[in-house]
């Protein structure tokens, strides 16, 4: 009597597993690079459309100043429902986005009036500093732009050397 082999064989088994072990060894360090690259991007975006939205606030809303942090972007002026920053940016001072921490400061400037959207008198600035931190240490890629709306990149942070206007000492700006 001849037995009919049916199914796969352990040895089968263990040779797809090697296989698929293989390429997943091969495949994981790129999808890590593709992500930290995609994070990045992010954040490029990011710094954009801070600067757009710290622009429009200062002709709009600030009479030439720019707002002292995330929060007051995402605060929608009096009698209007759109904010300058879309909600996520702007629901705290520190967001973290795509795997990068954002922050603005500004220095407040005694003799700015007070804005169309809540701002206090003497709180908005004659400039601004914007950062995209990466939360993951392993991530070597940090960006900060000014009110002069250039993107600056550099392998450290440049949140506490960036000035309000014009180049850090460190990094070299984006082309």
């Amino acid at each position: 009597m001849i037995r009919k082999a049916q199914g796969f064989g352990l040895i089968d088994v263990v040779f797809v597993c090697g296989i698929v072990g293989l390429l997943a060894s091969i495949a994981l360090p790129k999808f890590a690079l593709a992500r930290a690259s995609a994070g990045a991007a992010s954040a490029v975006g990011t710094m954009r459309v801070i600067n757009s939205s710290e622009l429009t606030f200062a002709l709009t809303c600030g009479a030439g100043f720019y707002a002292p942090n995330l929060t007051t972007l995402g605060t929608a002026p009096v009698g209007s429902r759109e904010a300058f920053i879309q909600q996520d940016l702007g629901a705290s001072d520190a967001v973290v986005k795509s795997g990068y921490t954002i922050q603005i400061a500004a220095t407040a400037f005694g003799g700015a009036p007070p804005s169309c959207n809540g701002l206090a008198g003497g709180e908005a600035g004659q400039g601004f500093r914007a950062a995209a931190d990466p939360a993951d240490p392993r991530n070597a890629r940090f960006f900060a732009t000014n009110a002069n709306s250039t993107i600056f990149e550099h392998t450290s942070s440049l949140f506490a050397t960036m000035p309000e206007v014009g180049e850090p000492p460190v990094g070299q700006p984006l082309r």
